[in-house]
């Protein structure tokens, strides 16, 4: 009975979760992983899951989703012919070597080091969509040579620290580098499934000592399955809704709350 009630809160919890994560991604176009990865930490916490691993498994299953939720995307924007295939072939070595690098890293660190890696990273993301503008360049191509060897496998690494897909870093770089924002949205749903692909395959075979129930590795197949469901059927209601709201005013109150959660991560994590 007891287990019942706890898989029962628990359910309950991802599926609002999820709903949640599939309305701001459609709505913003932002990835999932931004938003699962806090909402998971409290969640877990909540039901009594705290531990040096818990970050770990946050991030896992954040990454997990992304596979699904990445590919689907791909194939959408593919069919519209929005996809630069040349960027994708072409950084997508330098993503998954990222992205390996980035996955060990994280097998090492526990929770507190992950929690102020996140909140670090989250509030540069905050405040790039509170301030930052489609229209800032630094080229008008994007980068080869060293250029890229440098900027692929760092995107690929930090995505993995923060559990998240392409979007986050990679829109905002192709973007500085001319690409037409809806290209280069399209083209990081690509970048999402290089980053969690052979992240999820490591995290499969790496155990978390408090773990809820249906916890292979790092990944708990639970809140895998709850919030990919929610987030097929609410994305796109988001998606709906940014059609008739002022979606750069909205990316920017996101980007102001973003940066609070963030916050609180770190308060939480240095004992505040």
């Amino acid at each position: 009975m007891e287990n019942m009630t706890l898989l029962l809160s628990m359910g309950a919890l991802l599926l609002a979760i999820g709903a949640f994560a599939g309305v701001l991604a459609g709505l913003l176009g932002v990835g999932g992983g931004i938003i699962l990865v806090p909402a998971f930490f409290y969640a877990f916490s909540a039901l009594g899951f705290g531990s040096p691993q818990l970050m770990q498994m946050c991030l896992a299953t954040s990454l997990a989703t992304i596979i699904v939720t990445s590919l689907r995307s791909l194939n959408a924007h593919n069919k519209k012919g929005a996809v630069d295939w040349t960027i994708l072939r072409t950084w997508a070595p330098g993503i998954v070597i990222g992205a390996i690098v980035g996955v060990f890293l994280v097998a090492s660190l526990r929770t507190l080091s992950l929690q102020l890696i996140f909140g670090g990273l989250a509030i540069a993301i905050g405040l790039w969509m509170t301030f930052g503008s489609n229209s800032w360049r630094i080229a008008q191509a994007m980068p080869t040579g060293l250029a890229r060897a440098a900027l692929s496998p760092l995107l690929g690494f930090l995505s993995v620290l923060m559990g998240i897909g392409g979007g986050s870093f990679g829109v905002p770089v192709m973007s500085l580098y001319n690409t037409p924002i809806h290209r280069a949205v399209a083209t990081a749903a690509g970048f999402g499934v290089l980053i969690a692909v052979p992240s999820v395959i490591v995290l499969l075979f790496k155990d978390v000592a408090v773990a809820p129930p249906f916890t292979v590795g790092s990944v708990n197949f639970v809140a895998f399955g709850l919030v990919v469901a929610m987030t097929l059927i609410t994305a796109p209601w988001g998606a709906a809704l940014a059609h008739r709201t002022d979606a750069n005013r909205l990316k920017r109150v996101f980007g102001v709350f973003l940066v609070l959660v963030a916050l609180n991560m770190l308060r939480k994590a240095v004992g505040w």
